[in-house]
Formats: structure tokens, C-alpha cells, sequence
């Protein structure tokens, strides 16, 4: 592992670069103990300060953690799909909220990417996973939910259907999918949105991915895009002729 000195980049940055580096190749192989901070510092040729900040770089994104006592120290972690959802979340939400992403774009990303899910989950589903979805449809169903928790069980809904696939790469990828674009769709078109309507897909969701039917599934899943996108070009057409309204008076 080396770091170039003449290079302008903070050499902290520099340090945690090549020790993630090193992770990613295998170089530093999982549970391995990385050298002390005395010896990195030798190593790069930098203060012990520049290290511990290196290494508070790589502890941020999960890829060492530190033991105390005789035996501790940095040791490369090993780094779980489910540890890594928070950070995809909230990546998913920054790019959505800061880089003008509009509904449309978001919402045919989001429901591409679920619709792929659906014939696997339909093969692999648990009852555990049906079992969630019928309990969140049912949920939805209760007269006086508030619109919150409405939009809170309509991402656990689609989260155990994309969950079903069984397979943690799509589950990790889908994570900013449906925890931070659909959370931002409900925002926009839950006072618009029949209950009614929602639940009866929900429900046919649910019936197909028990039958093992994932065609079914996706065809109603196709509706529901077709539906959520339909909603918010009339709340936000709305919204538009509003605001030429006050602006007119």
C-alpha cells in the first residue's frame, strides 16, 4: 500500500483509499487485523494524526471496525448487505432531492426495478414474507389509519415483496428504490390516492406471489406505476394552476 506524497489530495484521504483499496482486492482479507497505528504511520511515512483520521475514514464506511484490550485493534470488518441499506437510502434520497430528478423519471426507475423482483419473489417467497404482506394489506384496510402510517406500511408492503426475491443484491439496490423514492411519491400523491384502489392491487400482489403466478404480479404492479404517475401529474397540474392563480390575484 502506497500514497503519493506530491499528490495534493488530503493524505488521510489518501491512506484510507489505499487500505480500501487493499480490502477490495483481498489484499486485506476479512477479520484481519490491520498494522498499528505506529507501523501505518511508518509505512506511509505520515504522523499518527493523519492515520487516526484515515482509519476514522474507513470506520465511517463500515469497512474496519477497532477492539480495545490486549488483543485489539483495527480489524476489516465484515460488512453486511442489510448494514449497507441506511447508507443506500439516504444516497438514493440526497441525489433524488438535490439533483432535480423528476417524479416521472423516479417513479419509472422505481417500479423497472420492483417488476424485476416479481417472478423471482413470486418462486422464493417464505410465508414469513406472505405473511408480512397480507398483515400490511390488511393494516392498510383499517378506517382512521392516518396518512402516515398509511405510507409507512405501503413501503413495508412493497419491501417484503422485493425482499422475497430472495436475493440481497437486488434486496441492497431496491432498498433506495422503495425506502427513499416511494416514501417521496407518497408524499406527493397520498391526498390524492384511493385507499381502496391501493389495497385491491396490494391484495392481488399478494394473491399472485402466493400462487406463484410472478406474471400476474407484474402486470398489477405495471398498473400501479401506470396509476401513481397519473396521480401526480394531476396533483402537481393542480398545484401549477394554483400557483398561477395567487400569482394572478
Amino acid at each position: 500500500m502506497k500514497i503519493d506524497p506530491k499528490n495534493p489530495a488530503d493524505l488521510s484521504a489518501q491512506i484510507a483509499k489505499a487500505i480500501r483499496d487493499a480490502i477490495i482486492s483481498g489484499a486485506l482479507p476479512v477479520d484481519e487485523r490491520l498494522p498499528s497505528e505506529a507501523e501505518l504511520a511508518d509505512q506511509f511515512e505520515v504522523s499518527r494524526p493523519t492515520v487516526r483520521e484515515a482509519l476514522k475514514r474507513l470506520a465511517a464506511q463500515s469497512l474496519i471496525r477497532t477492539q480495545r484490550g490486549a488483543t485489539g485493534g483495527a480489524f476489516v470488518n465484515r460488512l453486511k448487505f442489510e448494514d449497507a441499506y441506511g447508507q443506500q437510502i439516504t444516497t438514493s434520497t440526497l441525489l433524488l432531492s438535490m439533483n432535480e430528478i423528476s417524479f416521472a423519471t423516479a417513479c419509472e426507475a422505481r417500479y423497472a426495478l420492483e417488476r424485476a423482483c416479481a417472478p423471482l419473489s413470486a418462486k422464493r417467497r417464505t410465508a414469513d414474507h406472505l405473511a408480512t404482506m397480507r398483515a400490511e394489506t390488511h393494516r392498510q384496510a383499517q378506517p382512521g389509519l392516518t396518512d402516515e402510517a398509511f405510507c409507512a406500511s405501503d413501503v413495508a408492503f412493497h419491501r417484503a415483496l422485493v425482499d422475497a426475491a430472495g436475493n440481497p443484491v437486488l434486496s441492497y439496490q431496491l432498498a433506495g428504490a422503495v425506502e427513499a423514492m416511494q416514501p417521496l411519491m407518497n408524499m406527493i400523491t397520498f391526498s390524492a390516492r384511493s385507499r381502496e384502489r391501493i389495497v385491491q392491487m396490494h391484495t392481488t400482489i399478494a394473491d399472485a406471489i402466493e400462487a406463484t403466478d410472478g406474471s400476474t404480479a407484474d402486470a398489477i404492479l405495471a398498473e400501479l406505476a401506470e396509476y401513481t404517475q397519473e396521480l401526480a401529474q394531476n396533483v402537481i397540474s393542480q398545484r401549477e394552476a394554483a400557483r398561477h392563480t395567487n400569482g394572478a390575484d
